[in-house]
């Protein structure tokens, strides 16, 4: 797709209108995870830096990977100022095609992880919840969290029950429309008690923020319950050792993003990761009566296929701009 040292700069807007349908996004999403599986990939753990101004309150993010079925290289960056919106949060992810070595793509992130992560959850759902689950329980409206129920009912067409917390209008709006538009016959129940609700769900994600609800508790879902993190304040701590059996997407990450569910003793009890299971290497849970913990930390190994996915759509369609940085 390259003639020369090209990169093709796309923009938020560029890429807002691309849409891949929750089956697309879940099978690209798990071919990457295969691929780490089967060694043809590499993915460092993240590199997180605290900014020393406490009072910024800000972050930054650095991961680099090869996504070895593409091909391709990849360098993504994060830099986030307050935990509670996205409004200063801008995130990049720069392609390489590794047969020519060339520059394929620079493009903003943002779409790319609110495709990813869905196809992640609905993933580890798929794998982990209990036989027989019905009932799913939606925390947060983020934009992380806006596909999750349509990719969940794309993973597990027999569910039943779907339903949704959120204290943002706009991303209840959003939600909605977004799970209307890819199944019009169904409907989601907004909930206003998220204990209540998790006590009789199956298959609970939780990703809000500092959000105005009790942090979940793992106790609270029924026997056999599914808590499923994607990377959240909303989850109480230690949540690791309270649960039956455990799941990451990749251990060394937990160790960066989520120290706080480790157990009072700082110990990280993990029973499987998500690309073992994916490969049949592992069991998503011991047994059905087991209450899950899953937590979901991004992979640029996943990131990779879903950028390149719609950078390729996008180029095609005549979009974005062409830089020559090195002529």
């Amino acid at each position: 797709m390259n003639s020369g040292p090209v990169l093709h700069v796309l923009t938020r807007g560029e890429l807002a209108d691309l849409e891949l349908t929750p089956g697309e996004a879940i099978t690209t999403v798990q071919d990457g995870y295969l691929a780490y599986a089967r060694g043809l990939s590499r993915n460092p753990a993240k590199l997180m830096v605290p900014m020393p101004k406490a009072e910024r309150d800000a972050v930054t993010y650095s991961m680099v990977g090869y996504d070895g079925s593409l091909e391709q290289a990849a360098f993504k960056t994060s830099y986030r100022q307050g935990s509670t919106s996205n409004e200063k949060y801008y995130t990049t992810i720069t392609l390489y095609d590794d047969t020519t070595g060339l520059p394929f793509a620079l493009l903003d992130c943002q779409r790319v992880g609110a495709t990813r992560t869905p196809a992640t959850t609905a993933l580890i759902a798929r794998s982990c919840a209990r036989p027989g689950a019905r009932t799913a329980l939606m925390v947060g409206t983020g934009a992380q969290g806006v596909r999750t129920l349509p990719y969940l009912l794309a993973a597990l067409p027999e569910l039943e029950r779907l339903r949704l917390f959120g204290t943002h209008p706009d991303g209840i709006r959003d939600s909605l429309a977004t799970f209307a538009e890819h199944f019009p016959g169904r409907e989601i129940e907004l909930v206003d008690d998220v204990e209540k609700a998790a006590a009789d769900s199956d298959i609970v994600v939780a990703a809000s923020g500092r959000a105005a609800h009790p942090k979940i508790q793992l106790g609270w879902l029924p026997p056999g319950g599914l808590l499923i993190s994607v990377a959240s304040k909303g989850v109480q701590e230690g949540t690791l050792a309270a649960a039956d059996y455990t799941v990451a997407t990749n251990a060394a990450q937990v160790e960066v993003t989520g120290q706080r569910m480790a157990g009072p003793d700082g110990v990280f009890r993990l029973d499987a990761e998500l690309p073992q299971i994916l490969a049949g290497e592992a069991s998503g849970r011991k047994s059905d009566d087991d209450r899950v913990f899953a937590f979901s930390s991004g992979m640029i190994i996943t990131d990779i296929p879903v950028a390149h996915a719609l950078a390729a759509r996008a180029i095609a369609a005549g979009r974005g701009t062409q830089v020559t940085l090195w002529s």
